[in-house]
Formats: structure tokens, sequence, C-alpha cells
């Protein structure tokens, strides 16, 4: 199955994009989905480590099926001061 990646931040600068395609197994979740996309973009590997994901808007742990259908976003840590 195909699905759809949202990017923002620094993980959007890095990987030059908002949005990237990962073909996974059917049965794929989470931890999936991040191995794909250090895979697809190598700059994004030492970031993914710290980075949350969302799945259809809530909050995913990496044990989190994916369906083709979902909406999934990347979310790199935000620091501010």
């Amino acid at each position: 199955m195909n699905v759809r990646v949202k990017l923002f931040a620094l993980t959007q600068d890095l990987a030059g994009t908002d949005e990237v395609s990962l073909a996974l197994p059917e049965d794929a979740t989470v931890a999936d989905v991040r191995s794909g996309l250090a895979k697809l973009v190598p700059a994004l590997e030492a970031v993914l480590v710290g980075c949350a994901f969302a799945v259809n808007n809530e909050f995913a742990t990496n044990d989190a099926p994916v369906n083709a259908s979902d909406e999934i976003a990347c979310l790199p840590p935000v620091s501010g001061g």
C-alpha cells in the first residue's frame, strides 16, 4: 500500500517537500513509516528519533497500525524561548 506522510518544520526543510509517499506492506505500523522515511530521505534519519507521529490527528506509538487512507504527520521536536 502507499501512504502519504506530511512533513513540518525541520523535516520539511531536510526533505525539500511538505509531503512524501511511501510504499509499505499492508500490515504496516508507525515504526514502518519511520523506517521508510529514513530510507527515502537519508537526511532525516538522525532527526526521526526525536519525531512524534500522528495518525488521523491523534498521536501514535510506533506499534500503531497505519492504513492507506490515514492522514499521517511527522512532527519534529520544537524548541523556543
